[in-house]
């Protein structure tokens, strides 16, 4: 591609690169210039205008985006996105319903190192989104790129942006209650917010004292293909009455702890093939926090290990809380 000023006679067939007032209406930037416009900017006075014409083998910026995103998302609907339009060399990738993101993520930064020009970005890896949320776009900065630029970057990232949906359709939610403890209307609501934000139902819910025995019978009679537990008193330790519960009740507990602020005292286990998540005190409030990253994740059937967790804590300082005791090394004696 050529850029730069032609006269305006010589103008005809290019690219438009900058918007420009002619009389009373204005040429916007991008657009073709037929002999009408060269007419309309010869009256007006413009001896040169700057544009871009296209060289043997480029491809337009709305051609290039389209290509590159039938590559990026070659079945939309398997991929469960909505591809749009192409439009100034933007085509986006909407979310077409509920779920969390999934990238190739190495294929994504092999496709944005082809070509300055050809470009994609994307929200983070297992980023939960809703129907209509963008998961990712695809933009052609110049008005034109090679072709061959384009197959390349194509030919790198196939297939490597999806949406996955949820595989389970309800849950369940035992809270135990303590005497003078938080609101179990609030916390209970919290969840069935972010349980209905997945398009899933909150279909059992169940209040038992801060015991293991009554939390453990809860526990194994909950519905639901997902059993959440909300504790009245924070769980501090692997062997803290949730935990506890939830072993007596048969099941198992692979991970206590999680390196996402707030969200540290999560855990997660299964009982028989549901999966149980131990809530962290701050689920109590519909702010972000590590359990959303946990239930979004097993919601949808990916695998979530202590591994995967452990691996959240790059990113996973969510909110600094000023009321948390700062080092005593930066305190006045």
């Amino acid at each position: 591609m050529k850029f730069g000023p032609v006269p305006v006679a010589e103008a005809v067939g290019t690219i438009l690169a900058h918007s420009i007032k002619v009389g009373d209406r204005k040429l916007r930037k991008g657009i073709a210039l037929t002999a009408d416009h060269i007419n309309d900017l010869t009256e007006a006075g413009f001896g040169s205008v700057t544009v871009a014409r296209l060289e043997p083998g480029d491809c337009h910026e709305d051609e290039a985006a389209r290509m590159l995103a039938a590559a990026l998302v070659p079945n939309p609907t398997e991929a469960c996105l909505r591809v749009t339009q192409p439009f100034t060399g933007r085509v986006n990738l909407l979310a077409d319903g509920p779920g969390v993101a999934v990238l190739d993520v190495e294929a994504l930064e092999a496709f944005n190192r082809v070509n300055p020009m050809i470009t994609v970005a994307t929200v983070p890896q297992y980023q939960q989104m809703g129907e209509g949320g963008m998961v990712a776009t695809i933009k052609v900065i110049s008005y034109a790129v090679p072709g061959g630029d384009v197959m390349h970057a194509a030919r790198l990232a196939q297939a490597s942006i999806r949406m996955v949906s949820p595989i389970h359709k309800t849950a369940g939610l035992v809270v135990t209650d303590i005497p003078g403890g938080p609101s179990n209307d609030k916390g209970i609501a919290a969840i069935r917010g972010r349980v209905e934000a997945l398009g899933m139902e909150l279909s059992d819910v169940r209040i038992v004292p801060h015991q293991a025995e009554p939390l453990s019978s809860a526990v194994s009679d909950a519905e639901g293909d997902i059993v959440m537990i909300l504790t009245g008193s924070a769980t501090s330790d692997v062997y803290d009455v949730a935990p506890e519960a939830v072993r007596a009740a048969g099941g198992q507990v692979d991970r206590f702890g999680m390196p996402v602020d707030p969200g540290n005292l999560l855990f997660l286990g299964a009982l028989g093939e549901r999966p149980v998540i131990g809530l962290p005190g701050c689920a109590r409030s519909p702010a972000l926090n590590g359990a959303d990253w946990v239930l979004s994740r097993v919601a949808c059937g990916i695998e979530t290990t202590g591994l995967d967790i452990a691996g959240m804590g790059v990113g996973g300082l969510l909110k600094e809380i000023p009321t948390r005791p700062q080092p005593r090394s930066s305190r006045k004696p």
